[in-house]
C-alpha cells in the first residue's frame, strides 16, 4: 500500500503555473489553497513570469524554492509540453505527491499519449504519487485542503468521491453544497497515468473520516486487482460505484452463444457482486446510495411503511415487493396498539389517515419502531393541514436513534424547513417513495455481500498437459475429460466405416455431429443428427458432410462426432467469454438452442468459489425447475456445481481460451449427474 497521508495532507504546497490572470486554471487553485489554507498550509507560487502573484512571493521554478525542508505536494497546471521537466524538478527536489491538472496527454491522442509515458516513467524512476494528468485536482475538507480549480468548496462531511471526469466532479461539488451533502476527500482520477483507484480505494478504505466511498468510473485500470482491493475495502465500509460506458455498442459479433450474451456490463456486474461493491444505476441512486449507506449499515427485519396517504404508501409497497425486500409482518401487540389508534389501516403500511395530526403520526411510528419484527420503517406525509413538518422532523430523528427511519416528505415549501432540518442531521429525504425503498435495497445488499465469507476456490488435479497439446491440434472432448467434466461416449469418424465401427461400440441409438472450425452453430445448419440407428449410420454420414460442404469447403471439416445418445434430462449451458478488463466471464443458464432468446443466464468472474457457483445457478429463473416444481424430481445441481468449478479452472490456467460454450449439459435427477453433449472453443492459438 502506497504512503498518501501528505497527498492529502500536506504542510507544503507548490503551485506550478500560478498565475495572477484572472478566470485560469492556475490563478483559481491558487486562490483556493490561499482561502482553504487559512495559516495552515506553506503556499508557494512558481512561474517564471512574476515576483508576486495574490501576496505570495514567485518563484522561477521548484528548484529556486528557498525553504528549508521538503514540499509535500507539488500542483502543476501548464502545458502539457513542459510537464516532464516540472516532474524531472520534483524527483530532484524529493517531492514525492504530485496532482497533474494539465491535459494534452493520451486524452489528445498518439502525440499525447507518448507524452503520457514519458510521465510514468519519470514516475517509477522518482517513485511518485502522481494524480492525474487531465484532472481537475484533489479535495480535503478535514485538512482544509482544496487542490482544484472549482469555484466551490464541500462542505465537510462522510463521504469520500472519486471520479474518472473531473467535469462529472465539478458538477457534483456544486450540486452537493447546494443539497447540503458533505465529503471527507474528492478525487479527480483523470487519466490514471500512475495512481488509479485502487490506490485510493486502499487508502480511503483505512481512512478515519471517510465512512462511504463512491466513484464514478469510465473503465477499471486492473480487474482482478480491482476485484481484490474492493473486496477488502467493502469488508470494512460501503463501496459504491456507478459505471458508465458499458454498452460496446460498436463490439463485434462473437461466435459462441456466451460471446453473443456476455459483454462489458455483465463483466463489470459480476465483479462488483463478487467484491461486495453495491452498484449504482444513475447519479441519482449513486448519492442516494452513499447518504443511506453512511447511516445505515444493517437492516435486521421487514421494511415497515407509516404514512398519512395511502397512495404513496402503496407505491412504497410495490416497491418494496418489487426490490426483493420484504414487507414486515408486525407482532400481536403492535397490531392491538395501532387498532387502538383508531387508524384506517393498522396493518402493513400504517395508514393514520389524512386528518391525523403530527402527534398521532409520531405515535404509530413509535408504536411501530418497538416492533421486533421491524427493522427499517420508511415515514411518509404530505402536507395536510394538520401536519407540522418541523415536529414530524423531530419524530424522525427521535426514533432513528433507535431504528433507522427513512422519510419521505413530500410537498416543497411546506417541507423546506423540516427537510433542511434533517439534513443537518446525517438523514436524507426523498421526494420519491420509490427512492426511500431503493435506498434500503441498496443497504440490505451490501450488508448481504459484507456478511459473506471469503472463501479460495478449489483446485482439482488435472492432466494440464493432455489440454494443452488439444488446445494445440484440434480442441475437443478429450480437453473436458481432461479436467473431469463429464462428457458421454465418443469417437471422431472421417469414413462412413469408422462411424459404423464407432456407433457399434458406443451402442444405439447414437448423435452424429459435423466437425468444423467453421461451423459454430451445428443445428442451424441441419449438420447434427439425433436418435441415428444402425441402418442410418452412414447414411447420415453422407447427409452431414454434404450439407458442410454448403457452408465450408471439404478439406475445412475434420470428419463427423459419433457420440452415445444421451436421452431425457434438462438442458442447461456454461460458458465463458474472456473480458479484457476481469478475465474469464462466466455464464450459466437455461440451454440449448434457447439461451439467446431467453437470456436466463448468470454471470460471474473466474476463479468460483463453491458459493459464487452455487450462487450462479441459484440466480437463474430456471432455477425452480432444475430445483423440482410441481412433483417433478430435484435435478443433480451439485454436478452442475462441479462442472462449474473445474470449468473455471480450466480458463483460468489457459487464457488462450477465448470463448467456448458447454452446450446442452443435460443434467439428470439428483444423485444421476451429467453429461457435457457439445462443446465448442476459440482460442487464440
Amino acid at each position: 500500500m502506497l504512503e498518501l497521508d501528505k497527498l492529502f495532507n500536506p504542510g507544503t504546497v507548490a503551485v506550478v503555473g500560478a498565475t495572477p490572470k484572472e478566470g485560469k486554471v492556475g490563478n483559481t487553485i491558487l486562490k483556493n489553497l490561499v482561502a482553504s489554507g487559512t495559516g495552515m498550509l506553506s503556499i508557494y507560487a512558481v512561474n517564471p513570469k512574476y515576483d508576486r502573484i495574490q501576496g505570495l512571493k514567485c518563484y522561477p521554478s521548484l528548484n529556486e524554492i528557498d525553504v528549508k525542508g521538503d514540499i509535500d505536494l507539488a500542483v502543476i497546471a501548464i502545458p502539457a509540453s513542459g510537464v516532464p521537466e516540472v516532474l524531472e524538478q520534483c524527483g530532484e527536489r524529493g517531492i514525492k505527491n504530485v496532482v497533474v491538472i494539465s491535459a494534452g496527454f493520451k486524452e489528445a491522442g498518439r502525440e499525447g499519449a507518448v507524452l503520457e509515458s514519458e510521465l510514468v516513467k519519470l514516475a517509477r524512476r522518482y517513485k511518485l504519487n502522481l494524480v492525474g494528468p487531465n484532472c481537475l485536482g484533489i479535495i480535503n475538507t478535514y485538512a482544509n485542503l482544496n487542490a482544484t480549480f472549482g469555484k466551490t468548496t464541500p462542505d465537510r462531511g462522510s463521504i469520500a468521491f472519486l471520479s474518472q471526469s473531473g467535469a462529472f466532479a465539478l458538477a457534483v461539488i456544486d450540486w452537493a453544497k447546494a443539497a447540503r451533502v458533505g465529503f471527507s476527500k474528492i478525487v479527480s482520477l483523470g487519466n490514471k497515468a500512475v495512481l488509479d483507484e485502487c490506490h485510493f480505494l486502499e487508502y480511503l478504505a483505512k481512512d478515519p473520516d471517510t465512512a462511504v466511498i463512491t466513484m464514478y468510473l469510465e473503465d477499471v485500470s486492473e480487474g482482478s486487482r480491482f476485484m481484490s482491493v474492493a473486496s477488502e475495502a467493502s469488508r470494512t465500509k460501503p463501496v459504491v460505484v456507478m459505471k458508465s460506458g458499458v454498452t460496446e455498442a460498436g463490439a463485434k459479433a462473437a461466435s459462441s452463444h456466451t460471446g453473443s450474451i456476455a459483454g462489458s456490463v455483465e463483466a463489470y456486474r459480476a465483479a462488483f457482486a463478487q467484491s461486495g461493491v453495491v452498484e449504482a444505476a444513475s447519479i441519482q441512486e449513486l448519492f442516494d446510495f452513499s447518504l443511506s449507506l453512511s447511516r445505515i449499515r444493517s437492516i435486521k427485519g421487514g421494511i415497515a411503511i407509516v404514512t398519512n396517504s395511502g397512495g404513496p404508501g402503496v407505491m412504497a409497497a410495490d416497491a418494496i415487493e418489487g426490490s426483493g425486500l420484504e414487507l414486515a409482518t408486525f407482532e400481536r401487540g403492535t397490531m392491538e396498539k395501532l387498532h387502538a389508534l383508531r387508524l384506517a389501516n393498522s396493518y402493513n403500511p400504517v395508514d393514520v389517515r389524512g386528518d391525523a395530526t403530527t402527534d398521532e403520526f409520531g405515535t404509530a411510528l413509535n408504536i411501530v419502531a418497538e416492533d421486533g419484527h421491524v427493522g427499517a420503517i420508511i415515514a411518509i406525509l404530505s402536507p395536510t393541514a394538520p401536519i407540522e413538518f418541523d415536529k414530524a422532523g423531530d419524530y424522525v430523528v427521535a426514533i432513528n436513534a433507535k431504528k433507522p427511519v427513512v422519510p419521505v416528505f413530500m410537498g416543497g415549501e411546506t417541507v423546506m424547513s423540516a427537510v433542511e432540518a434533517l439534513k443537518k442531521r446525517g438523514i436524507a429525504n426523498y421526494f420519491d417513495p420509490v427512492r426511500a425503498v431503493e435506498s434500503l435495497r441498496a443497504v440490505r445488499d451490501y450488508e448481504e455481500r459484507h456478511e459473506r465469507v471469503s472463501e479460495p476456490p478449489p483446485h482439482f488435479s488435472v492432466d494440464a498437459e493432455r489440454v494443452r497439446e488439444q488446445i494445440r491440434h484440434k480442441p475437443g472432448f478429450e480437453l473436458l475429460k481432461a479436467y473431469g467434466i463429464p462428457v458421454p461416449a465418443y469417437g471422431k469418424a472421417e469414413t462412413p466405416d469408422e462411424a459404423l465401427e464407432i456407433a457399434d461400440r458406443i451402442g444405439y441409438p447414437v448423435a452424429m455431429k459435423i466437425i468444423s472450425p467453421d461451423i459454430i452453430h451445428k443445428t442451424d445448419v441441419g449438420c447434427v443428427k439425433l436418435n441415428v440407428n444402425r441402418g442410418k449410420v452412414k447414411e447420415s454420414f453422407f447427409e452431414i458432410m454434404r450439407r458442410g460442404e454448403k457452408y465450408t469447403t471439404a478439406r475445412r471439416i475434420e470428419g463427423v462426432l459419433v457420440q452415445q445418445m444421451v436421452e431425457g434430462g434438462k438442458e442447461v449451458i456454461i460458458g465463458m467469454k474472456r473480458d479484457r478488463h476481469f478475465g474469464p466471464l462466466l455464464m450459466f443458464g437455461l440451454g440449448g438452442i434457447y439461451v439467446e432468446v431467453f437470456r436466463d443466464v448468470s454471470f460471474r468472474i473466474a476463479p468460483l468459489s463453491m458459493s459464487d457457483a452455487k450462487e450462479m445457478i441459484r440466480d437463474v429463473r430456471a432455477y425452480r425447475i432444475l430445483h423440482g416444481v410441481r412433483g417433478e424430481p430435484m435435478s443433480d445441481i451439485d454436478s452442475l456445481v462441479n462442472v462449474l468449478l473445474r470449468f473455471s479452472q480450466l480458463c483460468v490456467e489457459f487464457p488462450e481460451i477465448l470463448e467456448a460454450d458447454l452446450n446442452p449439459i443435460k443434467v439428470f435427477e439428483h444423485g444421476k449427474g451429467c453429461y457435457v453433449v457439445d462443446f465448442k472453443m476459440i482460442s487464440s492459438d
